[in-house]
């Protein structure tokens, strides 16, 4: 590995007196730090790409990345084709793991828990804030599926938008039944900031008991090795 693609982390660290009291606050400060960074500078561009992990039929991990659309006490959440291969390996195994990485300033967290299907009421709600665009791509898209060429992409792109041209209302395009989302209960909640020497912090709360993220008592963290 050549010596130019290694740096150091002077990352700020992150150490238990300065630990927030709950996964959610902490959360919440890394993630609202994140999106104010990425409109000061362009060293963040996506502060809300999330890595996906999820477990195939044959027990092998896949992993890919999402956008965290949904995000409280609850836990983290994204949207998906339900036929995708994400929507159908975790709906045979919900067992999933989420990363979000900010390299730029040294921090990521990481979420362990089993995923659950969204509400439908939660997901058309979504549905009718995203751009038309976005709504129509929905539609066109048979998500993981093979195809041969862009070209059919982008026909069937064509066909959904002359069937629902943009009027400006959020009903313009219904919102497929193939379409939903899923939220992480989260069992492990890990915040790392890097240090210089590769002694980087990691502190993780682990769940102990019943309770959202905003729940103290739901949780112990402990400090791992990096």
């Amino acid at each position: 590995m050549s010596d130019a693609l290694r740096r150091e982390y002077h990352g700020e660290g992150l150490t238990e007196s300065d630990l927030a009291a709950t996964p959610w606050e902490q959360a919440r400060v890394w993630v609202d730090d994140a999106v104010y960074r990425s409109a000061e500078r362009d060293d963040v561009p996506e502060p809300m790409a999330m890595s996906l992990a999820t477990i195939d039929a044959a027990g092998r991990p896949d992993v890919r990345t999402v956008l965290l659309r949904f995000f409280d006490p609850s836990g983290p959440g994204f949207v998906s084709n339900l036929q995708s291969t994400k929507g159908t390996q975790i709906t045979g195994n919900p067992a999933v793991a989420a990363a979000i990485l900010w390299p730029a300033m040294y921090r990521a967290i990481r979420f362990r828990g089993i995923a659950h299907q969204l509400g439908r009421d939660q997901i058309e709600q979504y549905f009718r804030e995203r751009p038309w665009g976005s709504r129509i791509s929905a539609w066109a898209s048979r998500q993981s599926q093979v195809i041969e060429g862009r070209s059919p992409l982008e026909e069937a792109y064509q066909r959904y938008a002359a069937r629902w041209p943009d009027r400006g209302q959020p009903t313009d395009v219904p919102v497929p039944d193939f379409w939903g989302g899923f939220r992480i209960s989260c069992d492990e909640v890990e915040f790392w900031a890097g240090r210089t020497n590769r002694l980087h912090d990691r502190l993780v709360f682990v769940r102990i008991g019943d309770g959202g993220l905003d729940d103290a008592s739901a949780w112990r963290v402990e400090r791992r090795q990096p």
